[in-house]
């Protein structure tokens, strides 16, 4: 890890104790010391914006970041907090499609891209497919009843053309 990267998770580290605008004054700082091309920069602007509850002005700068080509799990985090963002500012299908251009890459991931999907599902009235991804990802952390969960879950929602089961 670099010594910028070091300095940006030391004051997220102390996010509760600074204070919303004292992160987003800190990170801007960090960010100036970064070329404009490099998407560090926006990305953890954003972040610092979206945390205090500024997702409008969050949103471009992690559109920005993305743009720039943050890669890696940066770049899967940046989806998930920017669909977040989305969801928030009233736009979840809008948030579902970004998770799902990650869904692939989430790598660790994988169960913070299926609750942020969860959370969009149901904004927009899908409880059934809500509790059913929620579910799917959390039955592997089950100790007992992980395959009745799992297959409950899936029995939620359906795969298209099947007829729903009545019954227990």
């Amino acid at each position: 890890m670099d010594d910028w990267q070091r300095r940006v998770d030391e004051i997220w580290d102390a996010a509760s104790e600074l204070g919303e605008h004292e992160v987003i004054v800190r990170i801007d700082a960090l960010v100036a010391e970064l070329p404009d091309h490099d998407p560090r920069g926006p990305f953890e602007a954003a972040g610092a914006r979206d945390s205090a509850g500024l997702e409008e002005e969050a949103e471009s700068r992690y559109r920005r970041s993305l743009e720039l080509g943050l890669s890696g799990r940066a770049r899967v985090e940046a989806h998930i907090q920017l669909a977040s963002t989305i969801r928030n500012l009233g736009r979840p299908g809008e948030s579902l499609a970004l998770l799902d251009e990650v869904a692939g890459d989430a790598g660790d991931l994988v169960d913070a891209v299926a609750a942020f999907r969860a959370l969009a599902l149901a904004s927009i009235g899908e409880a059934d497919a809500a509790a059913s991804v929620a579910l799917v990802a959390l039955a592997p952390h089950l100790t007992q009843y992980r395959r009745a969960v799992d297959a409950y879950a899936r029995e939620l929602v359906p795969p298209p053309g099947d007829a729903p089961r009545t019954g227990t």
